[in-house]
């Protein structure tokens, strides 16, 4: 209840002139450009969640070295900071006066950069208890028996993991179309180049038009949805077809 009624009002409220306003509202050319840029940006975040992510999970569960529970701790940084200090966390670090001398604010790569700093935690939470509970007696028996690392790795270790990955990363491109406070700061929010579809949103509302701003945010939800249902499917197939 608490989450179908407000979404809901929301479904009712991007129809309330009708269904040709909300098809003038999505299709309307700002609208397109900030919806194509959000996806595509989501998409390049999950593949580089899925990699990076099982990576990082990986050395965190297999390699012991000094600072390691540090490193644990920071994984979780973005889901315990405000999404506004992370933006201004990320502007600080890599807009005009950064201390590395890198300034990728206000272009699609701050987007990216955002959404992958919010993102990050998904995959590695979903792996990590994963690969905690793989017996290591299997590796073992496979590289006596003359696999290599790699061989190893690919044909015992990852289809094991391919459902986290899998659950992680549909995860990870839910919160990434639906993020705004990381993006306010570092992408400003410019028009046809940087402007996410949920910034577009807010600025909808913010020139009173509530109905066009309705119309997108059903768009993002059920390419939201959508794509959860996919991920979903994807892994209980992948588990089936392991068992």
């Amino acid at each position: 209840m608490i989450a179908l009624i407000p979404l809901s009002a929301v479904v009712l409220k991007s129809t309330d002139r009708g269904w040709d306003s909300f098809w003038n509202a999505v299709s309307s050319p700002q609208a397109w450009a900030a919806l194509r840029l959000t996806l595509i940006a989501s998409v390049v975040v999950v593949i580089v969640n899925a990699i990076v992510g099982t990576v990082i999970a990986w050395v965190l569960v297999r390699d012991e070295f000094r600072g390691k529970s540090v490193m644990n701790s920071i994984i979780d940084l973005p889901f315990a900071l405000p999404t506004i200090v992370a933006g201004l966390t990320l502007l600080a670090l890599y807009g005009p006066r950064g201390p590395f001398g890198l300034d990728v604010a206000y272009t699609r790569f701050a987007v990216v950069l955002a959404l992958l700093f919010v993102t990050l935690p998904f995959v590695v939470r979903a792996v990590q208890p994963v690969l905690l509970e793989l017996d290591q007696e299997v590796e073992q028996a496979a590289e006596s028996l003359g696999a290599s690392k790699w061989v190893t790795f690919r044909r015992i270790i990852l289809p094991a993991l391919y459902p986290a990955i899998i659950a992680g990363s549909g995860l990870a491109f839910a919160r990434a179309v639906g993020e705004f406070g990381s993006l306010v700061l570092i992408t400003g929010n410019l028009p046809f180049k940087t402007e996410a579809a949920s910034v577009f949103i807010f600025s909808q509302v913010e020139s009173d038009n509530v109905t066009g701003a309705a119309a997108v945010s059903v768009v993002l939800l059920l390419i939201a949805f959508v794509v959860l249902l996919g991920f979903g499917w994807l892994s209980r197939k992948v588990v089936r077809d392991e068992g």
